[in-house]
């Protein structure tokens, strides 16, 4: 049977998801056959995994990080937020339906089974399987019926080693606090613990690690610094949005406004990586700069409540000037969609507005349908006859005058939408950015020399870089003891 591993929180965004990726690299390198896995994630970037179903889009980056294709099994429970209380529901790989959060903690249980077949599907002809938790094991209020923490742990009978993130502060009473309030049948599955993102040098830190034994009897198994190599993965949380820095005076501005039900937005990430580019969020509230070149309107899982913000933000008519001025627009997905001359949802599948007027910047209109197109696909780009990769995962047909002249040919099928003047295009195909070709020729149309490199292989690199680091702090005796 494969061993098992899992790594939980003491809270949010405190790294696990790097330390899978990076963990799983690490065996992976070594020779073990290893698998990630989620029980359940929260999140709106998703990817089309290699059996053609939704999951989250880090464990699609660590199913590339362990070598392996990637599966609707590696995270079983993939929630995407629609609004402040509401989440889609997709269940190994396919849409079960909408949850208010209430609802939601009542239907977990009932998900465990689904749950625990997947992880014996993963764990099947592994050496090792690396489970990453979900928020915190201390939200005790959450704990009956959790599925994707010690609920799960206990159910599988899978060790845990808790992360602390030093760099936010109180990683000592966030460890010891946590050890406080579990039960002892949870605490019991805690087998020591990781510190993550240390800053400065680690030795001023053996205090902390005596004292935390003291309190909690935990071994430590690694301090781990700042990963350098981490910065060049994707990210998974939008909560980085809040944090990413303001343009630095490249050559090229490219803006795009930080939407409520923000998705995959690191289909963002190849042209961030590009050294003439300022890639530029703007949050809820500002303006969308008049110096951008180009404002890319990204996906959405909600498009009507998100193309209300657009209004409210005014950003409508900082888009109606930008292309005054001669800019360009490109809408992913939801962004394309917002594009149109209306977004129709007769069905209420987004909520109760069945109509509201788009963005009138392309001559389109789109209806919400039942059905959610969810697929891998080939592409080429119509505007620069480039080779595409990339995926679809939407909800809705769009039709209209400008469809003529199709932003990029899907498996042969025309996709997407642009504008007469050729400044306003949309497609549903995401990771068209990736491609090199295409990044390169886009640069070139505003006058700019791309980078040259292959971001595809940029972020393996990065995985091979984030797993020496990751060994060279680990202790080797519990990296050892990991291996089949």
């Amino acid at each position: 049977m494969a061993k098992r591993i899992m790594l939980q929180g003491t809270g949010s965004d405190v790294g696990k998801t790097v330390l899978v990726a990076g963990l799983c690299r690490l065996m992976a390198n070594r020779g073990v056959k290893v698998a990630p896995f989620k029980p359940q994630n929260m999140s709106n970037n998703a990817a089309v995994s290699d059996d053609g179903g939704e999951i989250g889009r880090a464990q699609w980056l660590q199913s590339m990080a362990a070598r392996v294709p990637s599966s609707v099994h590696m995270n079983p429970v993939l929630l995407k937020p629609q609004s402040e209380t509401g989440s889609q529901v997709v269940v190994q790989g396919k849409v079960a339906g909408q949850a208010r959060g209430r609802d939601y903690q009542a239907l977990k249980p009932k998900l465990m089974g689904a749950v625990l077949e997947s992880f014996e599907q993963v764990s099947r002809g592994r050496d090792l399987v690396i489970v990453e938790g979900a928020g915190s094991p201390a939200e005790i209020n959450l704990r009956a019926g959790d599925i994707a923490n010690m609920g799960f742990a206990t159910r599988a009978g899978v060790p845990v080693v808790l992360v602390g993130d030093i760099d936010r502060g109180g990683v000592m009473a966030s460890l010891v606090g946590t050890h406080t309030i579990l039960t002892d049948d949870d605490r019991r599955m805690i087998s020591g613990y990781i510190i993550n993102k240390f800053r400065g040098d680690v030795t001023l830190f053996d205090a902390g690690i005596d004292a935390i034994r003291g309190f909690t009897g935990w071994p430590c198994f690694g301090v781990v610094p700042w990963l350098r190599s981490a910065k060049r993965l994707p990210a998974e949380d939008s909560v980085v949005l809040e944090r990413l820095t303001r343009a630095n005076g490249r050559a090229l501005k490219v803006a795009v406004p930080v939407l409520s039900r923000i998705a995959n937005f690191d289909d963002l990430d190849p042209l961030a990586a590009e050294p003439e580019v300022d890639l530029v969020f703007v949050p809820a509230g500002e303006p969308i700069p008049d110096d951008a070149g180009l404002v890319i309107i990204p996906g959405s899982k909600a498009t009507i409540s998100d193309l209300a913000d657009v209004r409210a933000n005014g950003w409508d008519r900082d888009l109606q000037a930008h292309v005054r001025r001669g800019g360009h627009v490109i809408g992913i997905c939801g962004g394309y969609q917002m594009l149109g001359q209306c977004v129709r949802d007769p069905h209420g599948i987004e909520g109760n507005v069945a109509e509201l007027a788009g963005l009138g910047l392309l001559a389109v209109e789109t209806e919400m349908a039942p059905e959610k197109t969810v697929r891998n696909s080939s592409a080429r780009s119509a505007v620069f006859d480039v080779v595409l990769e990339g995926y679809e995962i939407h909800l809705g047909r769009t039709t209209g005058p400008d469809c003529a002249s199709p932003m990029v040919l899907i498996d042969g099928r025309a996709d997407g939408a642009v504008s007469p003047d050729g400044r306003v295009s949309g497609t549903y195909l995401h990771g068209l950015f990736a491609s090199d070709a295409y990044r390169a020729a886009l640069l070139k149309s505003f006058g700019i020399e791309a980078g040259g490199q292959n971001y595809r292989q940029s972020v393996d690199t990065a995985l091979d870089d984030v797993a020496v680091e990751l060994e060279a702090v680990l202790d080797p005796g519990w990296l050892d003891g990991l291996m089949p």
